[in-house]
């Protein structure tokens, strides 16, 4: 099983997003996927809010979605030792992890960063990941998808327009 960690702010938009995504981009695969989503700083237990939910809504592939089932939550140190992977949204959240969780650095890195640098399988993911030097790689806020949190709909919209691709992406990869 392949043991994801999606990461943003505050668990409420970018990383419920992206979450969704990848389990609908990898549904019917043999092998499993574990993804798991959380937040850097967040209110425990909130739901998914209406735009984010509106702009998902808008991909076929995701019309079937319980999007009931999100409550946001924080990270946790277990949520970075039990990952193979730690996708998250922007340079802030890579700086966030170094400094609170150095053991995981290695293997944590944008999803801009990761579809570009990230290579084809085989061999392993681990492997993969850790040839990418991710503990040391040079972080640029151009890699960041940007917060949509209290913009109109359309910025919601716009976001999920570019995590899926992104997300396309990265499943191919894994």
């Amino acid at each position: 099983m392949t043991d994801l960690l999606v990461l943003c702010t505050g668990n409420a938009a970018r990383s419920v997003m992206a979450g969704f995504m990848l389990d609908a981009l990898w549904d019917g695969r043999p092998d499993p996927l574990h993804v798991v989503t959380a937040g850097t700083h967040v209110i425990d237990g909130q739901p998914m809010g209406m735009r984010t939910r509106a702009a998902l809504a808008r991909i076929p592939e995701l019309a079937d979605a319980d999007f009931r089932r999100h409550r946001s939550r924080q990270v946790h140190g277990v949520d970075l030792v039990r990952a193979e992977l730690v996708v998250v949204m922007e340079a802030d959240h890579v700086r966030f992890v170094r400094r609170q969780f150095p053991d995981a650095a290695a293997k944590t890195g944008t999803i801009r960063h990761l579809c570009g640098a990230l290579p084809s399988p085989p061999p392993s993911l681990g492997e993969r990941v850790a040839s990418l030097g991710l503990a040391e790689t040079e972080l640029s806020d151009s890699d960041d998808v940007l917060d949509p949190a209290g913009a109109e709909g359309d910025v919601y919209a716009a976001c999920v327009d570019e995590l899926w691709g992104l997300c396309q992406t990265l499943v191919r990869l894994l």
